[in-house]
């Protein structure tokens, strides 16, 4: 049960901690995340482990998280405001992309112990990185989209801008959250592991988004509470 627990553990933390960024910091602090998440979990998805009953590679939470952001960004900064945070997730990655390859460009001291460790480690990073740019760019871009589709259908049928917050943020991600794990298994997998374990992959990080997508509703009803009552006092 250790992973299982580290996993609710990580995604309460992650989940508080875009809340308390938004708090702190607004709409910047939510920028400022991505570039985080989306760096750290191109690095954290190399580990695959066991959880659950299932094969996983993590950084599907940190993963998760990005979508959180853009939900709550297009509920109360609009879709502008939402694809900016996903083409600064993209620079950001691809300037991670670059620095860490220079490192391993350079001989190291006689000293040097960390090499070793960190060749292991980025020599396998262009092509995962590569992959989570393409598939972050496709799904992130349709996720901001299908957000702002939904609202239009949810706003026509009920008349009020407010309503049915749970639909378009379910809706859009529970779909996103699909063809995220199908395309990122394939960009990144494919030739490295088995058919089945591919599945596997895909399997999991759905079912794991799926739980991360229901429990990302209420974060985005108290940010935009948050939000809400910030511009009643402003």
């Amino acid at each position: 049960m250790r992973n299982e627990l580290l996993l609710i553990v990580t995604l309460l933390v992650l989940y508080g901690s875009v809340l308390l960024w938004f708090f702190l910091f607004g709409t910047s602090g939510l920028m400022s995340f991505t570039v985080f998440a989306t760096i750290a979990a191109n690095i954290e998805v190399l580990i695959l482990v066991q959880a659950f009953g299932m094969e996983m590679t993590l950084g599907n939470i940190l993963f998760a998280t990005t979508f959180l952001v853009t939900d709550i960004l297009s509920e109360i900064a609009g879709k502008k405001q939402a694809q900016q945070a996903v083409w600064i997730g993209i620079a950001a990655n691809v300037l991670f992309v670059l620095v860490s390859q220079s490192w391993l460009m350079y001989v190291p001291s006689v000293n040097d112990w960390a090499t070793p460790y960190m060749q292991a480690i980025f020599s396998n990073t262009p092509r995962l990185m590569l992959a989570s740019l393409a598939v972050y760019a496709i799904v992130q871009v349709f996720d901001v989209w299908l957000y702002h589709k939904w609202w239009e259908f949810t706003q026509r049928r009920s008349g009020d801008r407010r309503a049915f917050l749970w639909v378009r943020n379910n809706g859009s991600t529970l779909i996103s959250q699909l063809l995220n794990a199908i395309l990122y298994t394939l960009f990144a997998f494919y030739g490295r592991y088995d058919l089945p374990t591919l599945v596997s992959i895909v399997l999991s990080s759905y079912v794991i988004f799926i739980f991360t997508s229901l429990l990302d509703t209420p974060i985005v009803y108290w940010a935009r509470l948050i939000h809400e009552k910030r511009q009643a006092v402003g």
